[in-house]
């Protein structure tokens, strides 16, 4: 950093610039943060690295004008301002205001830090719930964001991974070159795989301007809300990318602290809102490509330590990214489970506890009727729908509707978990059927659980996709389902024992 600074920093660190109020500051490669009562002032470092120039007066002010611009697409409320340090006529230096221009910042409204995404995840205080109404905001603001069809494609992504493999290769005493090697090999396969795919997806408007950074110390929880904040505003490639490799940074993220089923609620509600399913192909190579960032990056933190504890910390943290990225790659064998019943025997729940489990990172995708159904009819998931939406005809479609998104997923290589009722012995062939044109496992499991029981548990759903009401089960009582070739599961019990009963049948 160059000293011009110095002079800049002891002022934004002095509580006489703030009306006497204690400062907090916080250091990073790239900024120095200053945290005063309700405001936090963002000053950029005067540092130039090849993926970000700070160098310059002139340069900082634009950095921060962009950060200002690119942030409140996500965090409006946050981002306020940029604001000049300047040297006033009497030598003295002002935020604002008349005077020669010595740095700029951008000016914040401060935040609990506790309620930042990496420390609620330290915490245990991240939920399924939180996680899906994340992915819900991630999805809008995907949507929302600029297309840029000129943007990362194929020949991006392999330089992405090709200077990842590069700089791994730099520190073999850290990435034995044998794993180095199978990361090339893996990574090499996926690219002339699915280059053409990677192609498709920029012509066809999902690489955009995205965030760029995001994982949990880039989300906080403000209002209740989840929010996104300080995305990458220094070099648009690293920001202009394929939406579902900016999701895959959160996802990596969950994995990576052993959250894998948070990461799995927040694929499928992403999933659910934006349909991506054909993304699911890329999604190996994206989550490895975040994982090979993460392992250099760490390296690279690590040799520059002074404190040898921290090193070694780090260090640790870089093998077991480069592990987690080969492992990404690792192709396991597609498959398909459903998981039939009638209403209330719970078939969502137990769904969504076995996905996290199937299949590679970060879970199977699971095919819930109920969504599906209110997605083909374009409402809400919580609106209830008048009876005839669940005539013959159109529960046809919505079990038909199932069967085509399974067979998409399983072509690209990822497991599915079908949630429906499936009380029809040909609603049943149809889901075996996709399994088998996908060359595909399959496995039913038919949940079974006493009646008072299923009306106990749908009269006290709240704010859920199912229309199903005490009636509707009573009615199902007298359903003739046939004969059942799926291996039953009791379910009416505590769900430990469900899901142990269900995982023995898979295994």
């Amino acid at each position: 950093m160059s000293d011009d600074q110095a002079a800049v920093i002891a002022f934004l660190d002095d509580p006489h610039t703030h009306g006497g109020r204690v400062v907090e500051r916080i250091d990073t490669h790239g900024a120095v943060i200053f945290l005063a009562g309700p405001a936090a002032y963002k000053l950029k470092r005067a540092v130039r690295f090849p993926y970000m120039d700070f160098s310059t007066v002139e340069k900082r002010h634009a950095a921060c004008e962009a950060e200002l611009a690119l942030n409140r697409r996500t965090a409006p409320d946050l981002y306020r301002a940029v604001q000049p340090v300047v040297r006033r006529d009497d030598g003295t230096l002002a935020l604002g205001g008349e005077g020669a221009v010595l740095d700029w910042v951008v000016v914040m409204r401060r935040f609990d830090t506790d309620r930042l995404f990496d420390r609620l995840a330290e915490r245990g205080a991240l939920t399924p719930d939180l996680m899906r109404r994340l992915a819900e905001v991630v999805a809008a603001f995907h949507a929302q964001a600029v297309r840029r069809p000129d943007g990362a494609a194929a020949a991006a992504m392999r330089t992405v991974v090709e200077e990842n493999l590069s700089e791994l290769r730099q520190r073999p005493d850290l990435f034995t070159p044998a794993r180095v090697d199978r990361l090339t090999a893996l990574s090499e396969q996926a690219l002339a795989r699915h280059s053409a795919l990677l192609d498709a997806r920029a012509a066809g408007g999902l690489v955009r301007h995205c965030h760029g950074d995001l994982h949990l110390r880039n989300i906080v929880l403000i209002d209740d809300k989840p929010t996104l904040f300080d995305c990458i505003e220094f070099n648009e490639t690293l920001a202009v990318i394929d939406a579902l490799y900016d999701l895959a940074f959160l996802l990596m993220d969950l994995d990576h602290r052993d959250l894998r089923p948070l990461g799995n609620a927040v694929l499928n509600r992403y999933l659910e809102v934006t349909g991506d399913l054909e993304g699911l192909a890329l999604l190996p190579l994206f989550l490895a490509t975040r994982a090979a960032v993460r392992a250099k990056t760490d390296a690279a933190a690590a040799a520059v330590q002074a404190d040898a504890d921290a090193a070694r910390a780090l260090e640790s943290e870089a093998s077991a990214y480069l592990e987690q990225a080969i492992a990404a790659l690792e192709t396991q064998p597609a498959r398909l489970v459903a998981v039939g019943g009638l209403s209330g025997t719970g078939k969502t729940t137990l769904a969504r506890a076995l996905a996290p489990g199937l299949g590679a990172s970060p879970g199977a995708l699971v095919l819930r009727s109920d969504v599906v159904r209110k997605r083909l009819m374009q409402v809400d998931e919580t609106m209830p729908l008048a009876e005839e939406a669940y005539a013959p005809a159109m529960t046809q479609k919505v079990y038909a509707e199932i069967a085509r998104r399974a067979r998409v997923a399983l072509a690209a290589g990822h497991a599915v978990l079908a949630d429906a009722v499936y009380a029809r012995p040909d609603e049943r062939r149809g889901i075996e059927d996709a399994a088998a044109l996908a060359g595909a496992a399959f496995k039913g499991l038919w949940l079974e659980a006493p009646m008072p029981v299923r009306v106990g548990r749908v009269g006290a759903r709240t704010g859920d996709a199912s229309d199903a009401t005490p009636e509707v089960v009573r009615r199902q009582q007298a359903y003739d389902v046939g004969s059942i070739g799926w291996t039953r599961v009791e379910a009416g019990g505590e769900l430990d024992a469900v899901v142990a009963a269900a995982k023995e049948a898979l295994a």
